[in-house]
């Protein structure tokens, strides 16, 4: 309807790459509301459907009425296991030391509920090769501290990048948030794009 006032996007995530990813596209929340949920995964739950719901959870968690909540989350995989968020820097290593010479899926789910309660699903599946990593180089990446907080203990915008030696798929679905799905979504929502 002509003249009528868009609908505010609410961003279910403090991820700041997120943030800038969505800025990438033109897109700036009207408000960003982390969702507190357990993030643990069911038993016997798959990375695919572990992502979907934790992404379908988040959005839920946060959505309100009259407004578009966004929310995505996401999983780094080795075969069916489904690799942690790293917490600590002995986490970090025993991740490194696992993606070593291997190649890993990294799957980024994505919810939009929009503005009458329907929501939708996209999910963005990538596979990585990482080089084989030398006892020096995952020391270094380790102490430097940036795959703290990340799933799967790295973060391929910052200097574990230069570890990757295959990537087939979307390089921002694996910093966090798959913008080719993000946009569909959002457009699919009528929600204007820069």
């Amino acid at each position: 309807m002509p003249g009528a006032a868009p609908v505010p996007l609410i961003l279910a995530s403090s991820s700041p790459r997120r943030l800038d990813l969505l800025a990438r596209i033109g897109v700036v929340p009207d408000a960003v509301r982390p969702a507190d949920i357990d993030e643990t995964p069911l038993p016997g739950e798959l990375p695919a459907p572990h992502a979907q719901r934790l992404a379908a959870a988040k959005a839920a968690a946060v959505a309100a009425p009259g407004a578009v909540t966004l929310a995505a989350d996401t999983v780094v995989a080795v075969g069916r296991r489904i690799l942690p968020k790293a917490e600590d820097e002995a986490t970090v290593r025993r991740c490194l030391t696992l993606l070593s010479g291997r190649r890993h899926r990294v799957l980024s789910a994505v919810t939009l509920i929009d503005g009458d309660g329907r929501a939708r699903h996209r999910l963005s599946t990538s596979i990585l090769a990482f080089k084989r990593l030398s006892a020096a180089e995952i020391d270094s990446y380790v102490s430097c501290g940036e795959g703290l907080g990340k799933a799967g203990g790295y973060a391929i915008q910052g200097r574990a990048e230069a570890f990757v030696r295959f990537l087939s798929g979307s390089h921002s679905g694996v910093v966090g948030l798959p913008l080719f799905e993000t946009r569909a979504l959002l457009e699919a929502a009528g929600v204007p794009l820069g």
